[in-house]
């Protein structure tokens, strides 16, 4: 069985979604990214999401986003859907485009750790030694100077949205907007940790490569290389799943995030154990999505914050 997630109003989340057998379906190519950003911002309007950051690499995809309502479940499944179904019909690929396993949803619960991820979400393709600097992946992205003040667009992709549908307009656009933690007043410093950080990352990418004798791929090749092929690089495989991050460093912070996971948890089960028993009055703690969603359980008002 496994764990029950807190789903919370407002709450900030790295989410990474992985292609099937690491195939390289997403390739950047001008397609591709067109659907991408096209069902994203179809997605993140119709749940209420707010984008702060996107990268999508040829076998996985990175978002940050904050689920203002909290609903998000309901924004995964329709966003993922919709690329799936889109890639099957651009590649002519039968069968899954998403790995089996279920994306990976981590709740960033402080300003280190939401300025750490959206800088690993940019420096993506440059720890994967595809390009040297963040800015040069030539896939649908997020530049760094774009965060906060930018805004996603596309057209209508050609293949497989039906243009009479009014769910499918001629052109989409999405504001991207900075996690709501982030006080306005805060903000250019915030972006200033963003930026320092992606340096960072991108400064140890350069010496691993370095180290080991490599050459960077390079834009041009990353987006003509054949879809249909696998990574070949290593990749350990996943010995843990984080619920959430709240940066380095941040020891109390993590102490006090880890009693609060558990004491939900705890909470949850010894609610579903009376449900289980008949007892329909019982009430679940706040942030629990599936009983409340489909079989009307009661919920306490409320969430666990850090």
């Amino acid at each position: 069985m496994s764990h029950p997630r807190e789903i919370a109003h407002g709450a900030t989340y790295m989410i990474t979604r992985r292609v099937l057998r690491r195939h390289l379906l997403l390739r950047p190519d001008a397609a591709i990214t067109q659907l991408l950003i096209y069902a994203l911002v179809v997605a993140a309007r119709r749940y209420g999401l707010q984008v702060h950051a996107l990268c999508a690499m040829s076998t996985h995809l990175h978002l940050i986003v904050t689920d203002v309502t909290g609903v998000l479940p309901r924004f995964l499944q329709f966003f993922h859907r919709i690329v799936a179904l889109g890639t099957k019909v651009l590649r002519t690929w039968e069968g899954p485009v998403w790995d089996h396993e279920a994306p990976s949803v981590v709740r960033l619960l402080t300003r280190a750790a939401m300025a750490e991820k959206i800088a690993y979400v940019l420096a993506n393709p440059v720890a994967a030694g595809l390009v040297r600097h963040a800015r040069e992946w030539p896939g649908a992205k997020v530049d760094v100077g774009e965060l906060g003040r930018g805004v996603l667009r596309a057209a209508r992709p050609s293949v497989y949205l039906d243009p009479e549908n009014p769910l499918w307009p001629d052109e989409v656009t999405l504001p991207l907007s900075l996690p709501p933690a982030i006080e306005q007043d805060s903000a250019e410093g915030f972006l200033q940790e963003v930026a320092a950080e992606l340096e960072r990352q991108e400064a140890r990418a350069h010496a691993e490569m370095q180290q080991h004798g490599r050459c960077f791929l390079g834009a041009e090749r990353a987006s003509k290389i054949s879809p249909y092929e696998r990574a070949t690089s290593f990749e350990a495989l996943r010995e843990r799943n984080p619920t959430f991050a709240v940066g380095r460093a941040q020891g109390d912070a993590w102490r006090i995030a880890g009693a609060a996971v558990r004491a939900f948890r705890a909470s949850y089960r010894a609610a579903l154990e009376q449900w289980h028993t008949g007892v329909r009055s019982v009430v679940f703690p706040a942030g629990t999505w599936w009983m409340r969603t489909f079989h009307g359980a009661s919920v306490m008002d409320g969430v666990l914050m850090v």
